[in-house]
C-alpha cells in the first residue's frame, strides 16, 4: 500500500521522533512549490546520530510501501537529504542547520501542526 503525502509526513515525522531527533518542524510546500509537498527538517547531536535518523526514516518509508527516491549525505552525516518523492527529509548535524537555515529560505511554505 502506498503512502498518500500526509501519511508518509506522519510517518516520517514519527520516524524522526523515534530517534530522538530535535528541532523538528514541517513546512507545508503544496502552495509554495513543484518541488514537493512537505519538507522534513530536524537535527541530531553527532553523525552516528544523523546517521541513525536518516536510516529510520528509510526503514519506515519502505515499510509504508513508498520507494525511497534518493538519499544523499549519509557518508559525512553533517546535511542527510532524503528524498521519498511528496515528501523531503533535511536531517541536519546541529552546525550545519544553523549555517543553511533552510527554514528561512522557505518561509513562505507554512509550518505543520501536530497534535
Amino acid at each position: 500500500m502506498l503512502l498518500k503525502s500526509d501519511q508518509l509526513l506522519k510517518t516520517a515525522v514519527q520516524a524522526v521522533e523515534d530517534k530522538k531527533a530535535m528541532d523538528v518542524i514541517a513546512l507545508n510546500l503544496k502552495e509554495v512549490s513543484l518541488v514537493a509537498d512537505y519538507f522534513v527538517i530536524c537535527s541530531g547531536n553527532s553523525d552516528t546520530q544523523v546517521q541513525a535518523i536518516a536510516t529510520e526514516v528509510r526503514k519506515q518509508a519502505e515499510l509504508g510501501g513508498t520507494r525511497v527516491r534518493g538519499i544523499e549525505g549519509m557518508d559525512t552525516a553533517r546535511w542527510v537529504l532524503i528524498d521519498l518523492g511528496d515528501v523531503i527529509v533535511h536531517i541536519f548535524h546541529r552546525e550545519e542547520r544553523d549555517y543553511y537555515n533552510i527554514e528561512r529560505l522557505w518561509s513562505d511554505a507554512k509550518v505543520v501542526e501536530f497534535a
